[in-house]
C-alpha cells in the first residue's frame, strides 16, 4: 500500500476506490492563471483529502498562504434550509489556532491536529505535482 493510499486510510477509512483523487490535466500553465483560478485549482484537491463529497453538497478545502487554510462546507438540511460551515485554521508554528464560524479561536490537538496536518501535507504534495509540476520537497520542476 503507497503512503497516499495509507494516509487516505487514515482520514477516511477504506481506501479501495480512491478514483475521486484524480485530477483533470490543466487546459492552461499556472503562471498564466490568476490567483483565483490557482485557489479553485486547488481547491479541487482541497475538497477530496477528506473523502468523496456527498451528493449535494459543496465543500472547499484550500490554503491562503503558507499559514491560513480554509474548509467551507455548504448543503441543505431534511428541511431544505442551507447549512453552511466555515472553519479557518492559522499555523502558527508548532501550535494550529481554529476558528469555526467566525467563533474564538481556540487551538486544536490530538488527532484533530494529526488529522489536519496529514491532510495539509497531501494536499500540498499534490497541487506542487498535478498544477504546479514541482516536486513538492525541493521544489524543482519535475521531469
Amino acid at each position: 500500500m503507497g503512503v497516499l493510499n495509507k494516509a487516505v486510510t487514515l482520514l477516511v477509512g477504506n481506501t479501495n476506490d480512491i478514483a475521486y483523487l484524480k485530477l483533470p490535466k490543466l487546459k492552461q500553465s499556472p503562471s498564466k492563471m490568476s490567483e483565483r483560478e490557482l485557489i479553485q485549482l486547488e481547491s479541487n484537491i482541497g475538497r477530496e483529502i477528506f473523502g468523496p463529497v456527498p451528493p449535494g453538497h459543496r465543500r472547499e478545502f484550500f490554503c491562503l498562504d503558507e499559514k491560513t487554510c480554509i474548509w467551507y462546507e455548504e448543503y441543505k438540511d431534511e428541511k431544505g434550509k442551507v447549512v453552511t460551515s466555515t472553519t479557518r485554521y492559522e499555523f502558527l508554528g508548532d501550535k494550529v489556532l481554529k476558528a469555526h464560524n467566525g467563533a474564538k479561536y481556540s487551538y486544536i490537538e490530538g488527532s484533530e491536529l494529526k488529522n489536519l496536518l496529514l491532510a495539509v501535507n497531501m494536499y500540498y504534495e499534490r497541487a506542487m505535482r498535478s498544477i504546479y509540476k514541482r516536486d513538492p520537497d525541493t521544489g524543482s520542476p519535475l521531469a
